[in-house]
């Protein structure tokens, strides 16, 4: 019965050509296996828990950063009308979008192989009939018309390559499999568009931060350079102290300068993650105002479904499992079922009439290939090589991810610290230059010691801006490990069925 209802599914018209031998023979055939081993997807190592999970809480799906726009977890709405471009003009996604179109397609052309072939035509023509005749008053060898025909056909005929051993199956298996896979790709460039955005955003506003820092700071030093130079043309201080305060300032001026440069850079890099020419993207000046959110992270195992690269690798290794049942096929025989029929008539007014109807129906043609030098065989273990090689790439992308994973976590518990740490090291410098500068006003210390803790504090500021810019990168770069909210399920293509058994 199932054999019936897949015939009638995919040639209806066929099976009243072939009629009952035709048909039985059909039935038995269609039912034959599918050779090659049947996809399982490869087991890997999974650890019970991350390493570097103190602090951190196991993910809920309540509270998991949506899916899609993960970067509103962030609430930076400059940042938010950022990535909203990136979907609409990044080239790089625009090509990986057209690189899943071709998948699809890829899977259509694979899945045409399950029908028949059906072609038609026609043609016509008329042949001159001639006698030849002799007699006593003409020469021998004369010829004279005796007559024309005409022949008018409209014919068509059909062929079917029956998939016995499962060809075709697993060709269509193995291009779900890779257009999955292409799916998993687009949504990799997609998260790494994004996330890369969200790390060159974050690195910009670090550097606003540091301007906004040295602006202060070249404030305050042109405030001391003035303090000195009044104390100089009083004669308390020399001038020495002047040109020391002048150094230091001109030598800030220049940081604040340098600033710009890699801002702009950084301003350009996030045009072209948007697809626009830098000279359409202007992102005002703003420091940095965030502290990282608590991303919910989830046990290792989830990691296996929420990272498209994963999925992926994970999908191109049933690929290539699929391959191998293509390459097996190769050695057993072919079948294909052939039949012809049409309309042959003398005028145009019998053309089309049924008594001018003619058909053929082929009992079938076996092919079988004898001799190839090797060929199947080697294509046999040139497809399970690529499996296998598909298999530890995919196990190296799950390791690669585990890394990364534990990476941005323990980054973000110790830059935590180290920022704890570092702003209290900006206060004290702080309390410090105010003492120094009330000392050296009162002629206690010099301006070189003055200078030297204004130094120390400037030193110390920075540092804590470049801290708490890498802490919003960690966060971002944690948010793009885990998957930015994508998960597996979302894959436009029923996955094969996970089967351990093979049919060889």
């Amino acid at each position: 019965m199932h054999c019936w209802k897949q015939l009638k599914a995919k040639a209806p018209d066929v099976l009243q050509l072939l009629g009952h031998a035709g048909l039985t023979f059909l039935l038995v055939t269609l039912c034959a296996c599918t050779v090659g081993p049947d996809y399982v997807k490869p087991k890997t190592q999974v650890p019970p828990s991350y390493k570097e999970l103190k602090g951190w809480k196991q993910a809920q799906p309540q509270d998991f950063v949506s899916r899609g726009q993960w970067w509103k977890v962030f609430g930076d709405p400059e940042l938010n009308a950022l990535e909203a471009q990136v979907n609409i003009t990044n080239q790089n996604l625009a090509a990986a979008q057209a690189q899943f179109k071709e998948a699809l397609a890829a899977v259509a052309v694979a899945r045409s192989a399950f029908f028949p072939v059906v072609a038609g035509g026609s043609a016509a023509s008329r042949s001159l009939l001639t006698s030849g005749f002799s007699s006593s008053g003409s020469n021998v060898g004369g010829s004279q018309a005796a007559g024309a025909t005409s022949d008018l056909r409209l014919s068509g005929n059909v062929a079917w390559e029956l998939d016995l051993w499962g060809k075709v199956r697993r060709m269509v298996e193995e291009s779900k499999a890779s257009a999955q896979a292409s799916e998993a790709d687009l949504e990799g460039v997609r998260l790494a568009a994004t996330g890369q955005l969200a790390e060159d955003y974050f690195q910009l506003r670090a550097e606003d931060s540091q301007y906004q820092i040295l602006d202060m700071t070249v404030s305050a030093y042109k405030e001391f350079l003035r303090l000195t130079n009044n104390r100089y043309a009083t004669g308390v201080a020399s001038q020495a102290d002047v040109l020391q305060a002048q150094t230091q300032l001109k030598t800030a001026e220049a940081q604040e300068i340098d600033t710009r440069v890699t801002r702009a850079q950084l301003e350009h890099a996030i045009a072209l993650l948007m697809g626009k020419p830098p000279s359409e993207v202007s992102i005002p000046v703003s420091p940095l105002d965030l502290t990282p959110p608590q991303t919910p992270v989830g046990l290792p195992s989830q990691l296996l479904e929420r990272r498209p690269d994963i999925a992926s690798a994970e999908r191109q290794a049933a690929a290539a499992n699929a391959q191998i049942g293509v390459a097996i096929a190769a050695f057993y025989p072919t079948v294909t079922l052939s039949a012809s029929g049409g309309f042959e008539a003398a005028n145009v007014a019998q053309w089309l009439a049924w008594p001018s109807r003619f058909w053929t129906l082929g009992p079938g043609a076996l092919s079988q290939t004898i001799f190839e030098g090797g060929l199947r065989r080697a294509e046999t273990a040139e497809a399970r090589a690529a499996y296998e090689a598909s298999v530890a790439n995919y196990r190296q992308t799950v390791l690669t991810a585990f890394q990364e994973v534990e990476d941005e976590l323990a980054a973000l518990r110790i830059l935590e610290s180290e920022a704890a740490v570092q702003d209290a090291a900006v206060d004290a410098a702080k309390k410090s230059v105010v003492v120094e500068t009330n000392q050296y006003k009162a002629g206690i210390v010099s301006a070189l010691d003055v200078i030297t803790t204004q130094t120390i504090a400037l030193n110390d500021e920075i540092t804590a801006a470049t801290i708490r810019g890498r802490r919003m990168v960690a966060a971002a770069l944690l948010i793009q490990y885990l998957g930015g909210g994508w998960h597996a399920d979302s894959l436009c293509l029923s996955k094969p069925k996970e089967d351990s058994s093979a049919v060889r």
